[in-house]
């Protein structure tokens, strides 16, 4: 289990996560949703190692990790995808997955990313930039399968992308959870997040404001939840 106890975040002086208490059983899908300015994705800088929390404890499989480097939970099977596809753009598509594989693994991650992610193979040699914004996030959400994680925290994968690739997008996620991966979500469509999740938080001004199961949920709640947050 990937989980934050008590964790308060600062940017400066200003203070973005208060008291937050978060977990992600292993092989389950968390949503975590919320307005703007929430404090979603400063919860993954902080979960990824980006961020260090000012008070608060991080624990996986509940040995200690707070403070932890980024490569430091790398290792301990954790995978950040971040806003804004998170590829190398000067690398080509192969470059970019050789440099996420293991040292002698490389042409099975390769064969890996192509098996979730067939266009890609046709476009191997093609520099990653030049890339359509779907095929990007194909080439950054290939990284949470070749490097078989136990963890992945998405941050916005469907952000921008066409109805058709946001399919894909989610039916790669739900791969990724069949075979036992744990996710935590932060997504914008907020159905599609609620229909793939076990579990979701909402979160309001850096504060968890809900924490259950999605039937827990009804559409008026979340409305008001939304709404009520710019108040």
């Amino acid at each position: 289990m990937l989980e934050l106890s008590g964790v308060d975040a600062h940017y400066g002086a200003t203070q973005v996560l208060r008291g937050i208490d978060i977990q992600v059983p292993v092989s389950s899908v968390v949503a975590l949703l919320g307005p703007n300015g929430a404090g979603k994705t400063t919860l993954l800088r902080v979960a990824s190692g980006l961020l260090k929390p000012t008070r608060g404890r991080m624990s996986i499989d509940g040995v200690d990790v707070t403070g932890a480097a980024p490569h430091q939970l790398v290792d301990k099977g954790l995978c950040l995808v971040p806003e804004g596809r998170g590829i190398f753009g000067s690398l080509t598509v192969r470059e970019n997955l050789v440099l996420c594989s293991r040292r002698g693994g490389e042409k099975e991650a390769i064969e890996r990313a192509v098996d979730a992610f067939p266009r890609l193979g046709e476009r191997l040699d093609q520099v990653s930039r030049t890339m359509s914004g779907g095929e990007q996030q194909m080439l950054a959400l290939s990284r949470a399968y070749i490097q078989r994680p136990r963890f992945v925290l998405l941050d916005e994968v469907s952000m921008g992308l066409a109805p058709k690739i946001v399919d894909e997008i989610f039916e790669f996620l739900a791969r990724l959870a069949q075979e036992g991966t744990a996710l935590l979500l932060v997504e914008q469509y907020v159905t599609r997040a609620l229909a793939a999740a076990d579990y979701v938080y909402l979160l309001n001004r850096g504060q968890v404001g809900f924490a259950g199961e999605p039937s827990q949920l009804d559409a008026d709640a979340l409305a008001e939840h939304y709404v009520g947050a710019g108040q």
